[in-house]
C-alpha cells in the first residue's frame, strides 16, 4: 500500500494515505445513521415477520425470539451490507450509494476498507460465503427447532468470536494506525459497534455447549440402562 504523497485530501487515518478515486460523501452523519437506523429496523421487522406464530414455528420464550432476530441480523449484515463490500471493495472510495457511504462513515475508524487490505478482504469474503448462509440456517433450525440447532449455533458463534478477535489483534498489533484516534471512532465506531459480535456469541457459545453437554449425558445414561437390561435378558 502505498502512503506518501496523497493526491486527494480526504478525513481517513494514516494521513498520508493515497486515497486518489476518493469522492467525500454527500450524507451528513445524521443521515447516515439515519439509514443505518431505517435498516436496523428493517431487519427487526422482517424477524418479527418470519417469526410470527405459525404451525410449524417453535419458538418459545423471548429469549429464543431474541436469538431468532440476532440471526437474520447476521444473515443481512453478512449477505447484504458485507456482500457489498466484497463486490466493490476496489471502487468502495468513490462511491456514494447510500451502502457505501456507510462503509465509509465507519471507515473513519479502519481504512483497511477503502484500501483492499487483503486481512480484511479475506474475513469478510469468508464471512459472507460462509457465514451469511450460516446465519440464515442457524435461523431455520431454530424457527423449527433442529437437532441440529445448537450444532450450527457453536459454529457460527465459534466462527464470530474468532473472526473479531482476528480483526481487534490484528489492529491493535499494528498500534491501530487506520483509525481516526478521536473516542468517537475508536471506541464507538471501531471497538463497540464490533463487540456484538463477541459478547453475544460468547452466550450462544456457552448455552450451545450446556445444551450438548446435556445431550451428550443424557445419551450416555440411556445407552447404559440400555445394556443393563441386555445384561439383565441374557
Amino acid at each position: 500500500m502505498a502512503t506518501a504523497g496523497a493526491k486527494t485530501p480526504h478525513p481517513y487515518y494514516p494521513q498520508d494515505l493515497i486515497l486518489d478515486h476518493y469522492v467525500a460523501n454527500t450524507n451528513t452523519v445524521f443521515h447516515t445513521l439515519v439509514y443505518v437506523s431505517i435498516g436496523f429496523f428493517a431487519v427487526l421487522a422482517l424477524a418479527c415477520l418470519l417469526g410470527y406464530p405459525r404451525r410449524h414455528s417453535t419458538l418459545g420464550p423471548l429469549g429464543e425470539k431474541v436469538t431468532f432476530f440476532w440471526f437474520i441480523l447476521c444473515a443481512s449484515l453478512h449477505l447484504g451490507f458485507e456482500g457489498y463490500y466484497d463486490i466493490y471493495h476496489v471502487t468502495l472510495a468513490g462511491d456514494n450509494s447510500p451502502v457505501a457511504q456507510v462503509w465509509k462513515e465507519y471507515a473513519l475508524s479502519d481504512s483497511r476498507y477503502l484500501t483492499s487490505d487483503s486481512f480484511v478482504r479475506v474475513v469478510e469474503a469468508i464471512t459472507t460465503l460462509a457465514w451469511g448462509p450460516l446465519s440464515v440456517y442457524c435461523a431455520w433450525s431454530l424457527y423449527h427447532n433442529l437437532p441440529s440447532r445448537h450444532i450450527a449455533q457453536l459454529m457460527l458463534s465459534l466462527a464470530h468470536i474468532y473472526g473479531c478477535t482476528l480483526y481487534y489483534a490484528t489492529s491493535i498489533f499494528e498500534g491501530s494506525p487506520h483509525g481516526d484516534p478521536h473516542p468517537y471512532y475508536y471506541y464507538l465506531y471501531f471497538w463497540f459497534f464490533n463487540s456484538f459480535w463477541l459478547l453475544i456469541p460468547a452466550y450462544l457459545l456457552q448455552d450451545s455447549i450446556r445444551v450438548l453437554v446435556q445431550a451428550v449425558g443424557v445419551a450416555e445414561r440411556v445407552s447404559a440402562t440400555e445394556k443393563y437390561k441386555d445384561k439383565k435378558l441374557q
